[in-house]
């Protein structure tokens, strides 16, 4: 079988153990729906109250908000297997198994846990976008939708690249950190901004150390007619790549991790 083949069928397990609880999966993904929806509306009131944001409109903003939640929950679903690292392999030892089976191991535990739950995440971000173009009326064509999607592409990587930096951390800290969720959950939350509200420093931050701004607020920016200044729309178009190399990256240091695995000499 091979490594596709073994991830669907991880996925079918974890679907079927899901259902084994059906009111327990619907109650998450429903709590999960409104939990969101609420916080879209408070960025609806923000804009009630004061109309617009550095001149930004309640539409623009939306744009980047459903672009950053469909993104996210898309990560989230698939790389929820990386939260429980610590605890549960790590500390337990039962990261011994993972490495002797002859399958790569962040596949493996990429399997191990899919959040379809992710789904009542994924519906309100797809429910922000109608908001938005509806509000907006924009004259898309394939170019903008494409665009779109490539952001949404780059900010999975992007996303999923914080999960696995966060796993991998506890090589050595052996328990997970919250402070990490910083990162992950704190990076969502700034990236459903544009980044131009921001502090100079925290700009910086989020474009060239964490590259959420290159991933998503860059591209969005251009399709919602706020191109970023001294961002060249070639150039816009070309940053979601960043995510899918910090992916790499993020793999590539979770091998270093690995190598330094003891194990608990159970």
């Amino acid at each position: 079988m091979n490594g596709t083949a073994l991830y669907l069928r991880f996925i079918a397990i974890s679907l079927r153990s899901e259902m084994l609880y059906p009111t327990a999966f619907m109650l998450r993904l429903v709590s999960q729906f409104f939990v969101t929806v609420i916080e879209f509306g408070g960025v609806w009131v923000l804009f009630a109250r004061f109309n617009h944001v550095r001149g930004w409109t309640f539409a623009q903003v939306a744009v980047f908000y459903a672009i950053t939640s469909i993104a996210f929950a898309i990560a989230d679903g698939l790389s929820r297997g990386f939260d429980s690292v610590g605890p549960l392999l790590i500390k337990t030892g039962n990261f011994d198994r993972i490495l002797l089976r002859p399958r790569s191991s962040a596949l493996q535990i990429t399997g191990r846990d899919f959040a379809l739950s992710s789904v009542g995440r994924l519906a309100q971000g797809l429910m922000a976008l109608g908001v938005a173009i509806s509000l907006l009326n924009p004259d898309w064509g394939v170019a903008q939708w494409l665009i779109l999607a490539w952001a949404i592409a780059g900010g999975v990587s992007l996303f999923f690249a914080l999960k696995v930096l966060e796993g991998t951390l506890a090589f050595w800290t052996t328990e997970g950190l919250e402070i990490a969720n910083t990162l992950t959950y704190g990076g969502e939350a700034a990236a459903q901004y544009p980044l131009d509200i921001y502090a100079s420093w925290f700009r910086k931050f989020l474009i060239y150390f964490v590259p959420i701004g290159c991933s998503l607020y860059f591209p969005v920016a251009l399709v919602v007619g706020r191109a970023a200044s001294g961002v060249p729309p070639w150039l816009a178009v070309l940053t979601p790549a960043t995510g899918v190399v910090f992916l790499f990256i993020a793999l590539a240091v979770w091998q270093v991790g690995i190598r330094h695995y003891t194990s608990t000499g159970s």
